[in-house]
């Protein structure tokens, strides 16, 4: 298996946890290129590298940000690999474990939830937006925000209203903002009756 092949198993696999936002390959400031990670609910990150080869996986290790984990991506981290290529014991402190079997990924040991720290925090920020430059510079000469607004063309093209099959931009979800709304609210819901 190439690592090619277990990034694309990463971005799937990603997907699969209900990462909204997925980047692979993409520098950081911080040095750090994660092969794979994604954000979901809450802005909880997911970072996977991938490893084909144990040279590959050791040579890993000694990098900065593995030797000072506080300065990592990825609130949640594992390594991805093919089968029995590396052991439990082997893996840094709280690291979760997958494997590539085919085209299905397993889950060999979980990773904590909450290996991320502020200065990581700040990186994963920084690759955020540093992705939307690079976005930006391939639609130019229209800004990310009107790319974004498309729909606002698309309903002044039809005559005020939108296509039928779409939704005005102020109607759709947007689950990252949902759960950050959710978790500031008080656990009862209940109306005050003097209102």
């Amino acid at each position: 298996m190439t690592h090619a092949q277990l990034v694309e198993r990463a971005v799937c696999w990603l997907r699969g946890y209900r990462c909204g936002v997925i980047l692979s390959e993409q520098a950081c400031i911080s040095g750090e290129m994660p092969d794979a990670i994604g954000w979901k609910r809450a802005s909880h990150s997911v970072l996977i590298e991938c490893k084909v080869s144990r040279g590959d996986f050791l040579a890993d290790l000694d990098k900065p940000f593995r030797q000072k984990p506080d300065l990592g991506l990825g609130c949640e981290r594992f390594y991805l690999t093919p089968p029995r290529l590396l052991e439990r014991e082997e893996l840094p402190s709280k690291w979760g474990l997958l494997e590539a079997h085919g085209r299905k990924v397993e889950i060999i040991r979980k990773s904590a939830r909450n290996l991320r720290t502020f200065a990581g925090l700040g990186y994963e920020m920084n690759l955020l937006l540093a992705s939307l430059r690079r976005v930006e510079i391939r639609i130019e000469p229209q800004s990310i925000t009107d790319f974004l607004k498309w729909k606002n063309r698309m309903q002044q093209y039809n005559g005020g209203s939108f296509p039928s099959d779409m939704e005005p931009t102020r109607a759709e979800r947007n689950c990252f903002l949902e759960s950050l709304v959710s978790e500031s609210e008080p656990a009862s819901s209940a109306e005050n009756p003097e209102g």
